[in-house]
C-alpha cells in the first residue's frame, strides 16, 4: 500500500483519517452525535402510536364495520397501533371519515408485530375477483 493511501493524503494533499473514527477493536474512537438516528418515520417512538395503510377492494360481502355497518368498494385499510393494542379501520377511498372494523381491534404486546398484522389484514380483506 503507497504511504499517501495509508495516509489517506488525497491528490490535492488533504488528509482523511484512516480509521473512519473507529479503533482496532470496533469501538468509535470518540463519540459522534447522529440527528435522527432511531426515529420511527409515523410514530412518536417505538411504543407510541403507529399506523400502515393500504387501498383495498373487498369481496362481494364488503367489510362489517361498528359505525354504518357494511361498506363496499374501493376502501383504504388503517392498520393502527396504540397503547398495547392493534385496531383496523376502513375508510372509502379519499374520504375523511374512519370506520373500526368489526371485530378488528386486539391486544399486541409488542409494536414489531404492526407489518405482519397489517399485512395479514391486507391478504384477507383485499378481495378485488371476489
Amino acid at each position: 500500500m503507497s504511504e499517501e493511501a495509508a495516509t489517506g493524503a488525497g491528490a490535492s494533499g488533504d488528509t482523511a483519517p484512516a480509521t473512519a473514527g473507529m479503533t482496532a477493536d470496533g469501538t468509535a474512537d470518540t463519540p459522534a452525535a447522529v440527528p435522527g438516528a432511531g426515529m420511527v418515520a409515523d410514530s412518536a417512538g417505538a411504543a407510541g402510536p403507529q399506523s400502515r395503510t393500504a387501498d383495498i377492494v373487498p369481496g362481494p360481502g364488503g367489510v362489517m364495520t361498528d359505525e354504518v355497518g357494511v361498506v363496499t368498494g374501493e376502501l383504504t385499510l388503517r392498520t393502527e397501533y396504540a397503547d398495547g393494542k392493534v385496531t383496523l379501520r376502513v375508510q372509502y377511498k379519499d374520504a375523511d371519515e374512519w370506520y373500526a372494523v368489526t371485530g378488528g381491534s386486539v391486544p399486541l404486546p409488542d409494536p414489531a408485530g404492526l407489518d405482519a398484522v397489517h399485512g395479514v389484514a391486507v391478504a384477507l380483506l383485499h378481495r378485488p375477483e371476489g
